[in-house]
């Protein structure tokens, strides 16, 4: 249980960063101030390595996605009162994202300060309805416990956002000697009772047109591996929300398409149609892949924690546990029912695949949303990472872009925050420096967190920024004009994005034609580096296809 104390006595921020090091973590990424300068230099010494970002917020949505690929806790570090303050969307942004990180805040003395209440604020109070837990330290004998209910309540399905308030005299002040760390526990996941497996086994038998959906609580290779086998068995075509893509490869012929809409898309044709839906890994923190009605079809809820129920989200069964291992129990003991008709949804993916085609090749100039997916598609290897930011270039990627595995298309369908897109493909290019590494951004989320071009060129990463440049807050327009309200408000204008990223020393790139942006994309990629590429989107298509095409072609779709 416990390392033993070195001779003499410890400060608390000593304590702080060996029992962070006896945790596993790797990087502290951080915006320090003055009151975490003790704990500054205990990390100079230690075999965690710091990662000076330029805003705390950069720091936190980089810690979450170091949570999100590696399922151990992302931990970041900012000062009091502002810097605090920085942190709090990416507190949501982990929190609802599922996504474990662990907080560290400065503070002024507690027992004794002349500063009065400058920049002080009640920041553990501030934290409590975004995190699991959130506590200020008030004796440093205290640390290594705390340090200890954070990262285990941050790893526990549902994994989220935790956060230790380190004032400046606790990580000055000398613990007892005899102060020990704990060991971090290998608590496993509790399977789903064998009673409630049998009777999703039972609901699946009887069903006639069953569907299988994929959501944000799957994407873990084990799952991933459980789902592939469970739809080779049973045939059981699949579709993912926007979080759950790449769980399956998309290229499966039994996977009919993404709900990156909440209804009135090809793949709700299929979801009217099924009598019961398996839904793995689904949160209704993430917006709503269907609507469900009383006294419509069946849904088994198939999730580590049972299912918050919500006015379009009612479960009739639920399989409370593991997921990998419920699902590998459906695969192996539910069978493959002679009694299935899978054909209506098969015509669902005909019509989809068909629909995905269109425009792909369009040479307009602005670019349209379609050729930029198929672009980007085509220049990305099977195990390249693209990294959304939020926009409404985002729905286009979750319909039109296919991935190959899971968690190589990182996007953000829950607090769906604008400027997550380049910390969190710095952070996947940081922890896969020999893959391919793309952050696809709109002007205005790229603008939001821009200034981490810099931290990407320090750190000399291997990353192309895509920026899709309609010089407007374009998903907003599209609602606006959605909801007929005239054009107003929502336009503005933005720096040259070439010398802009040439001045922090990345390589700058302009798309002239249409012609000129794969090969662009394909060598920026090729030569490695930070590059950015500039590229006008015609966001017209957004009208067409989502206000007035997929209304009429669905129609017809279930007419048939």
């Amino acid at each position: 249980m416990a390392n033993e104390p070195t001779s003499g006595g410890r400060t608390g921020a000593e304590l702080f960063i060996q029992a962070l090091e006896n945790e596993g973590v790797r990087y502290v990424f951080a915006v320090p101030g003055e009151e975490n300068l003790d704990l500054l230099e205990a990390l100079r010494t230690s075999n965690i390595e710091l990662i000076l970002n330029r805003h705390e917020q950069a720091a936190g949505f980089m810690a979450a996605t170091y949570g999100r690929l590696t399922g151990r806790v992302g931990v970041c570090l900012s000062t009091l009162g502002p810097g605090a303050t920085n942190l709090v969307t990416a507190a949501a942004y982990a929190q609802l994202g599922g996504m474990p990180m662990l907080m560290i805040s400065g503070q002024k003395p507690i027992k004794s300060s002349k500063q009065g209440l400058f920049q002080i604020l009640d920041v553990v109070d501030l934290m409590r309805p975004l995190t699991k837990y959130t506590r200020q330290i008030s004796n440093a004998n205290t640390i290594p416990a705390k340090i200890r209910e954070a990262f285990r309540l941050a790893s526990e399905e549902r994994p989220g956002a935790v956060h230790l308030e380190l004032p400046e005299d606790i990580a000055a002040e000398t613990a007892d000697p005899d102060t020990h760390i704990f060991e971090p526990s290998d608590a496993r996941r509790p399977s789903a009772s064998e009673k409630s497996l049998e009777m999703a086994c039972d609901m699946l038998r009887q069903a006639r047109h069953p569907l299988i959906m994929i959501g944000a609580g799957a994407n873990r290779k084990r799952v991933s591996q459980a789902l592939i086998h469970l739809v080779n068995v049973t045939n059981i075509p699949f579709f993912t929300t926007q979080m759950g893509k790449g769980v399956v490869d998309e290229r499966h012929p039994r996977y009919l398409g993404n709900a990156a809409l909440s209804s009135g898309d090809f793949v709700h044709c299929a979801i009217d149609h099924a009598d019961l839906v398996i839904n793995v890994g689904h949160d209704v923190v993430e917006k709503p892949p269907f609507f469900m009605r009383p006294g419509g079809k069946q849904v088994i809820h198939v999730n580590f924690s049972g299912a918050d129920v919500d006015p379009v989200y009612f479960p009739q069964h639920e399989v409370v546990g593991d997921i990998a291992n419920s699902v590998e129990y459906l695969a192996e003991h539910c069978g493959h029912c002679g009694n299935h008709d899978f054909s209506r949804f098969m015509e669902v993916k005909a019509a989809v695949d068909r629909h995905l085609q269109d425009r792909a090749d369009d040479d307009r100039f602005p670019v349209v949303p379609q050729r930029i997916v198929s672009d980007v598609r085509r220049v990305m290897p099977e195990d390249g990472i693209i990294a959304l930011d939020n926009g409404m270039y985002k729905l286009w990627f979750a319909r039109n872009y296919p991935a190959y595995d899971n968690n190589t298309v990182l996007l953000d369908n829950a607090l769906a925050s604008m400027g997550a897109g380049l910390p969190s493909a710095m952070m996947a290019a940081m922890l896969q420096p020999n893959l391919k590494v793309m952050a696809i951004c709109g002007d205005g989320g790229f603008m939001m967190n821009s200034q981490e071009l810099e931290t990407a060129v320090r750190l000399k990463l291997n990353l192309v920024v895509l920026i899709i440049n309609d010089s407007a807050y374009g998903m907003i327009k599209w609602k606006q004009a959605q909801e007929g309200f005239q054009n107003f408000g929502l336009d503005y204008s933005n720096p040259d994005f070439v010398t802009y990223a040439d001045a922090y020393g990345a390589h700058g790139h302009r798309v002239t034609g249409v012609a000129d942006l794969r090969p662009t994309l394909a060598q920026a990629l090729a030569q490695g580096g930070v590059h950015l590429v500039d590229v006008p989107v015609d966001y017209s298509e957004n009208r067409r296809v989502f206000d007035e095409e997929l209304a009429d072609l669905t129609c017809q779709l279930k007419a048939r």
